[in-house]
């Protein structure tokens, strides 16, 4: 990779970033030289893109923003194959219909991420569109002959699987990789394919491919693989599994919270990777880390901006006010009907139902509502936490004097916030 003084833009955007980690040698030249179309590929091995996935998505972002044209790519074909780049095992492939699903679920998040009008418009497509269309005859002699089984082999996608066996399947992942780029290159005039650093090798063939079958030159770059400082793989909740951009999948108060926990040595260079924040507001952020930790104004802004992107400025607010209930001693008597509703799906929820000797009229039992919650396993230890002063309501700590409460202290939608010690909470909507 080439190193210039000054390299053009997005170049020096993502290098600033931190996002840059290797690119061919002719490519600032060719920023310099007029407008780029360049493609980043994602596949539909799931029904949602995860928060792993928004670096190559902020590299496409980075390349529009300086003028240029950029395409994303869900791999409806290659998903049935399955890339082995970084795994130590072959995939369960899956069926044609469940593809096609994931394929379209894909394609609308991406679609929150670029601007699909103007000169440099954005484009989504399908490789099934094509690949789903050539016979395996034609591939083998228009694509493969242009591969040596040696320079195959040589890739460490392919090398690092050759002790414990990878199928001829996975093996010809990398040359339907390299027919998409050539594909491209025709349809669209793509000259450039980014990635993560693990894809160099299957972008490297495509680069290969153009080279040979069309006489023309063509581009690579890819980014960094993310860590966190403690050396763990970063995008995974602190219950291990992924963190999703599909709302059904991770709530929008659930991803608020995963960049709201980011570590103090880690935040820095999430709001480079992952934001559009300025240099200017970053440095100040960055400073705010350093002097004043504790107020995590650096993990507000980073949870804000990208909840705010991948979900909507609305989600984020919402967020924000359920966050600040549960973890900063916020007002419930302040709660929105939203957050409210948000709330019902994070903490244990419950309809009240009156104990049966209980006249409706006589207010609500707050016995009744520590056991419907499971916060309290029977009615005799209800009444301990009461008389032990470690429960709230509505953010009023009760007394032993407090078993029966008013209707008048219900928050808006007759809800009830109960809270045990400072930590547990449950809520209770009243008929």
């Amino acid at each position: 990779m080439s190193e210039l003084t000054n390299p053009p833009a997005p170049l020096a955007e993502l290098a600033w970033r931190e996002l840059l980690n290797q690119h061919t040698e002719g490519l600032p030249a060719a920023f310099l030289a007029g407008q780029v179309t360049a493609y980043v590929g994602f596949d539909p091995t799931a029904s949602s893109l995860h928060v792993g996935n928004l670096i190559p998505i902020m590299g496409l972002v980075h390349l529009q923003r300086a003028g240029h044209r950029p395409i994303a790519l869900v791999g409806g074909g290659t998903g049935m194959i399955g890339d082995p780049s970084g795994r130590s095992s072959e995939r369960n492939l899956q069926d044609l219909d469940t593809i096609r699903v994931n394929a379209e679920a894909i394609r609308r998040q991406l679609a929150k991420f670029l601007d699909f009008e103007g000169p440099n418009a954005a484009k989504l497509v399908d490789n099934a569109d094509w690949l789903c269309a050539v016979s395996l005859i034609d591939f083998l002699r228009d694509t493969g002959k242009y591969f040596s089984v040696n320079y195959m082999m040589a890739k460490d996608s392919v090398k690092s699987r050759l002790e414990n066996g990878i199928s001829y399947t996975e093996f010809t992942y990398m040359l339907l990789q390299a027919y998409d780029y050539l594909e491209l290159h025709k349809r669209e005039g793509v000259t450039l394919q980014m990635g993560g650093s693990d894809q160099w090798g299957n972008i490297t063939a495509g680069l290969e491919l153009i080279r040979k079958a069309s006489g023309t030159e063509a581009h690579a770059l890819t980014f960094p693989l993310i860590t966190n400082a403690d050396g763990t793989k970063f995008g995974k909740s602190t219950g291990g599994g992924s963190v999703w951009l599909d709302p059904e999948r991770t709530s929008p108060y659930k991803f608020y919270q995963f960049w709201m926990g980011a570590d103090d040595r880690d935040v820095s260079r999430y709001l480079r990777f992952y934001t559009l924040l300025s240099p200017e507001e970053i440095t100040a952020l960055d400073e705010a880390v350093r002097t004043d930790p504790g107020k995590r104004a650096a993990q507000r802004a980073l949870a804000h901006d990208v909840t705010t992107r991948v979900h909507s400025a609305e989600a984020a607010r919402v967020a924000q006010e359920v966050s600040a209930l549960l973890f900063e001693k916020g007002y419930p008597q302040q709660l929105s009907e939203a957050a409210l509703a948000a709330l019902r799906a994070e903490i244990p929820f419950a309809d009240y139902v009156p104990p049966a000797e209980q006249a409706p009229e006589s207010g609500i039992d707050v016995y009744e509502c520590l056991t419907l919650l499971g916060i309290a396993a029977s009615r005799g230890a209800a009444k301990r936490l009461l008389e032990q002063g470690g429960v709230s309501v509505n953010g009023a700590k009760l007394t032993a004097a407090d078993r029966v409460i008013s209707e008048e202290r219900l928050l808006r939608g007759r809800h009830l916030l109960v809270k045990k010690g400072q930590r547990e909470f449950g809520l209770v909507r009243v008929p």
